[in-house]
Parts: C-alpha cells; structure tokens; sequence
C-alpha cells in the first residue's frame, strides 16, 4: 500500500505540467521560484467557513507541489454532491458516509468517498446536572430531530446507559428503536442549531459539535463524551466521482489532496483551533486502492 502511494506521488510530479484541465480547473502560469511552472486547479466543495481554516495547511502544502486547491462554499448539503456529479467540482469535503450513501441511494450518484477527513463528536451536555448518573425519570433530553444526527445521539444516549435500542435498528435509529429506558427520561428532538440555546429548558441535550463550538461549549464540560467514535459510517470524508478515479492523472492528483489533509498540520488545527471537537479518523486506509 506505502509502495502504491510512493508510485502515485512520482507519477503526479511527472503529470503535473500535462494535466491542467485534468481537474476541471484551468492553468496558471505561477511558479515559486519564478520560472513559469504550470499549476493545477482542483476543485474542492465544502459547506461553512470552518473548512476553510481546517483545509488552509493543505492548501499551503498543495500550493508548493503545483497544486491550486480552491475552496468552493455552498450554503447546504444537498448542492454539493450535486455539483460533483455534474462536474462543476472536483471533489468535496463536508459530509459523513451515511449521508453519502444516501445521496448516492436518493439521486443515483456516481461518486465515492477516497479518503477519511475526521470525526465530530456529538457531547451530552447540560447546565442542570454535573453527570449522566444525575439524571432522573422525567428529565427532557433534547436530541438532533434529523434522521442521521438524531440515530446517532440515541446511539450516544445507549452507550451512556440511558437507553437500550434495537440492535436491527441499524446506523439511524429512530426513537420508536428505543427498547428499553434505563432511566425515565423523555427524549425531545429539537433542530440541531437550537440545542445549545435550549439548554436552560432541558435536563441536557446532545449538541452537534460545531454548533457546541459556537456557543463557546468546550468538550471538557459535556456531562457524557461521545465515545461512538469507531463506527466508520459516522467519519467525515472526501468524495470524487467514480468515473474521475479510472484517469491516472486525476487519481495521482486527488492523492495528494488526501496525503496533505491527512498531516500532522492539520490535526493541529483540529486541537489548537478547534478544541478537539474534530477527531482524526481512518487516515491509515487507502480508500482509493479499495
């Protein structure tokens, strides 16, 4: 597999100059050192501000081997996969493969996840009690009202001990998956970004964690850490279209988007930054040679 990475890695610097509409971006005349080395434009989709300060080291480390990655926002999530599919973009970073795979079942999509970005967590937490032993029979405990953000808080509320579900409930479980209450609480689903607004009105609520980072939560004070963190379903990753991946020189390219993500650079900026609430997940798989 190393081996495999080291022959794309050469076979991109030999590409590099040929293929400046290889990833449906146009070529510039730019060299570092200013002797007119071509550069390649890549593509890359995303949803809200935050990636662009998690993909900066990237960018820099790209932008040294002739490579421009340029971020492309879109304002929700279901224009992004669109846009890769279409070719308005080259890849895209903003979604986890449950989501993915959802797409590709409602749309029919012809693309696929290369490489694992990361993880964040979904916290329990609550300005009422200091700990989940604390909680008693009737306390409201908000959860995301989506299908796949709500599945994945009940999976938190069962590895917390609260609940037990289904175990054919699968990666979405619903609320009527719920077998057993541990504790008598009464779970309400609420839209993710008003959770950590209603927290003085429950016993405590499972926040996204980019919303929890906004509202100045810190991982430290959640009563209960999400500790569903090897469930590959719920990683983030880095999708391309299918058709692109069979062109050597876009796969080599895509390559070393994923290798310069996947750095130590990076995962700085997800501690330092972002205070742990993005988790480093999968970077030791090869998507692309799956």
């Amino acid at each position: 597999m190393k081996l495999r990475k080291l022959l794309l890695q050469i076979l991109a610097i030999a590409v590099l100059p040929l293929a400046l509409t290889a990833c449906g971006g146009s070529g510039e005349e730019t060299s570092a050192e200013g002797q007119g080395a071509e550069t390649v434009t890549v593509k890359l989709g995303v949803v809200g501000g935050i990636y662009e300060d998690l993909w900066k080291p990237a960018q820099e480390t790209l932008k040294e081997q002739g490579i421009n990655l340029e971020i492309v926002q879109f304002s929700d999530y279901v224009t992004p996969n669109n846009a890769l599919a279409n070719g308005e973009i080259d890849l895209n970073s903003f979604q986890h493969r449950i989501y993915l795979q959802s797409e590709i079942d409602n749309y029919g999509y012809e693309i696929q996840a290369i490489g694992n970005t990361f993880i964040i967590p979904l916290n329990l937490y609550s300005q009422k009690v200091s700990s989940v032993e604390e909680l008693q029979d009737g306390d409201v405990v908000a959860i995301p009202d989506d299908l796949t953000n709500g599945g994945r808080a009940l999976k938190v509320l069962e590895a917390a001990g609260l609940i037990t579900l289904n175990p054919e409930a699968g990666f979405s479980p619903t609320i009527d998956d719920i077998e057993t209450y541990n504790v008598g609480i009464e779970i309400e689903e609420l839209k993710a970004n008003v959770l950590a607004s209603a927290l003085p009105d429950v016993a405590a609520a499972i926040i996204n964690g980019n919303y929890a980072l906004d509202f100045g939560l810190k991982t430290e004070e959640a009563i209960y850490q999400d500790s569903v963190l090897d469930v590959e379903e719920y990683w983030n990753i880095i999708a391309a279209r299918t058709a692109d991946l069979e062109d050597a020189d876009k796969a080599a390219v895509y390559n070393q988007v994923i290798e310069a993500f996947q750095s130590d650079e990076t995962e700085n900026v997800f501690n330092e930054t972002f205070g742990g609430y993005f988790i480093k997940v999968g970077w030791d798989q090869d998507l692309m040679a799956e």
